[in-house]
């Protein structure tokens, strides 16, 4: 097994530059829209918790190839590396320290990205550039700004995007949301949803020596110039610290929050237009917004409620209720999950693959078609999160407007759609 850390003079100056056309074709484009091998080759960015579960979904479809992987901790790609290498019977799979070499291979068709939330702007901006296709985990990045930098970038470069919000590739999910579309509630008055709340506090502040084998600074990368503490660079430290992280406000709410807009069609009126709400805050490094209880409005107005809970979105019309959570698919009454669906509509996309969610993402980067969670998806539910956040930060109603897609009246509140803190050079 192989480990490349990145020491060539002039390395990738290009990938770096703002705005940088692609700096290598990509492989999917040399062989046409269908690779005639039927072989995709794919790289983890980041394999924590959660893109070490994501790395062995990837290993499961004959069809995909993991031929590299990236983090700055040197102990966690090498054990990756070496799981690949093991299941493919040779050195197939190269373990970096920076992700950048990665996106330097004309071999490597996508990416999963499954960083610190910090890094995910960075990360799949610099990999659309680099002419990559881009499965990105969720939230999608720290700034109203940042998604729509996102949104744009994909559209310039023409990228494949798979948000991490599996749920879409569950057949009950998206029968739920077929029947909210196709009307069987009637008018909708109201939508709740419930996602998980965050840490209340604690993790420690203290400075603390750098471990062995940790690429600190690299771990920090955008984010705020902190000393290492023994809880930073930890789940927790990366899901409820300010420094990394939103809180699960945006980290779970996403799952959701995606599920409601997918209900309502994904485009601009998928997001309300108003919000208002309180929250409580953890202390210590773990600071990111604990609890809250955001209500809204939509233009159509219907009501819009979040709050913590189990991961749940309701919808409620003329007729009843529909349930839609990670486990399961319930109505009040009961006989609306029966009703027949319209003969002639659009139906929502499925994952055919029999795999995961990411094996989606790899399939569409042979046909070019657009995933179960494409980035305009993407973009308006993460927006609701940062739209919460804001509103509960400034105290105050929070308009937004659907077609310029900004807050007006507010410009505190206007300022809050951006995060500046990027550090040299980790900027995009």
């Amino acid at each position: 097994m192989k480990d490349r850390d990145m020491n060539r003079r002039g390395f990738l100056k290009g990938v770096l530059a703002v705005g940088a056309a692609p700096l290598v074709i990509p492989v999917g484009v040399l062989r046409g829209a269908t690779a005639p091998s039927n072989r995709v080759n794919l790289a983890s960015i980041g394999v924590g918790s959660q893109g070490s579960g994501l790395f062995n979904t990837l290993l499961q479809p004959e069809w995909v190839r993991v031929v590299a992987v990236a983090d700055c901790f040197k102990e966690r790609r090498e054990i990756r590396a070496a799981q690949a290498n093991q299941k493919y019977g040779g050195e197939v799979c190269t373990a970096y320290r920076d992700f950048r070499e990665i996106l330097a291979r004309p071999d490597v068709d996508g990416v999963v990205v499954a960083t610190p939330d910090h890094w995910h702007h960075h990360a799949t901006a610099l990999a659309m550039q680099a002419g990559k296709d881009v499965y990105c985990e969720k939230p999608l990045t720290l700034s109203i700004d940042d998604n729509k930098d996102l949104l744009a970038t994909a559209r310039r470069y023409g990228r494949v995007f798979q948000y991490g919000t599996q749920q879409r590739s569950s057949t009950h999910i998206r029968v739920g949301c077929e029947l909210v579309r196709a009307g069987v509630l009637g008018k909708l008055s109201r939508i709740e949803v419930d996602a998980p709340g965050g840490h209340k506090g604690g993790g420690s502040l203290e400075p603390a020596p750098v471990p062995e084998g940790l690429d600190y600074d690299r771990w920090l990368g955008p984010s705020r110039d902190r000393p290492y503490t023994s809880d930073r660079c930890s789940s927790s430290g990366s899901y409820h610290s300010t420094d990394c992280s939103i809180g699960f406000i945006a980290g779970w709410g996403a799952h959701p929050l995606d599920v409601m807009t997918w209900a309502l069609g994904d485009g601009p009126d998928s997001v309300p237009v108003a919000f208002e709400g309180t929250g409580v805050f953890g202390s210590g490094l773990f600071d990111t917004c604990a609890t809250w209880d955001v209500k809204g409005r939509f233009a159509n107005g219907v009501e819009f409620v979040f709050k913590p809970g189990g991961d749940r979105t309701t919808f409620i019309g003329e007729r009843g209720r529909i349930n839609i959570s990670r486990g399961a698919l319930t109505a009040e009454p009961a006989s609306l999950l029966r009703e027949p669906l319209p003969p002639r509509r659009e139906p929502l996309r499925a994952n055919t693959t029999g795999f995961h969610h990411t094996a989606d993402f790899a399939q569409c980067i042979k046909t070019r078609e657009q995933p179960c969670s494409p980035i305009q998806a993407a973009y308006h539910s993460d927006n609701i999160s940062h739209l919460s956040l804001i509103a509960i930060k400034t105290g105050r109603k929070i308009a937004w407007d659907a077609d310029k897609q900004t807050i007006v009246g507010d410009t505190e509140a206007q300022r809050l759609m951006g995060r500046k803190v990027a550090r040299y050079p980790y900027v995009v």
